[in-house]
């Protein structure tokens, strides 16, 4: 599902899901969904500076999963299911604590935001079922939506 509204976003310009923070090599689906491999599930985005900051894609990723929940996304349950950015430089270290600081300091999101914080690692694709998994599953399970009241910025991005 967040893959799904991802892309949509004006500035995205690829998005790959798949499996990373973990201490396997060449994860797979089978081997993350046991839970103890380390990994989350991830989304890997690529996109265009000048027409989309990362803490505006940050601020989105907030709006459309619940950072509240350890080890949880809807009726997932599991460490692969954490939230978790994993960022790949400095920069990007201070614009998501910043924008976790945020959220908190908001009172808008349901509790203390759990989210992990880690720099990006081996980034391990997943298998062609799980891309794009709402397009090829239109009425697929999904537990990301965008939450209309969980916004930091006067705008949604999704608006």
């Amino acid at each position: 599902g967040m893959q799904d509204l991802i892309r949509k976003v004006p500035g995205v310009q690829a998005t790959r899901v798949g499996y990373t923070g973990g201490n396997v090599p060449n994860a797979t689906y089978d081997l993350v969904k046991k839970g103890d491999t380390g990994h989350a599930e991830a989304i890997e985005i690529s996109f265009d500076p000048s027409v989309l900051t990362y803490r505006r894609l940050l601020e989105f990723f907030f709006q459309q999963h619940d950072p509240t929940t350890v080890d949880r996304q809807g009726n997932d349950r599991g460490s692969q299911y954490r939230s978790a950015i994993f960022y790949a430089d400095e920069a990007q270290k201070q614009v998501a604590e910043s924008v976790i600081h945020a959220v908190e300091a908001s009172g808008k999101w349901p509790g203390k935001v759990v989210t992990e914080l880690a720099p990006v690692g081996d980034f391990w694709e997943a298998e062609a079922v799980h891309q794009d998994y709402l397009v090829q599953h239109p009425n697929g399970y999904t537990c990301h939506w965008v939450r209309p009241d969980w916004v930091l910025s006067d705008e949604s991005i999704a608006s």
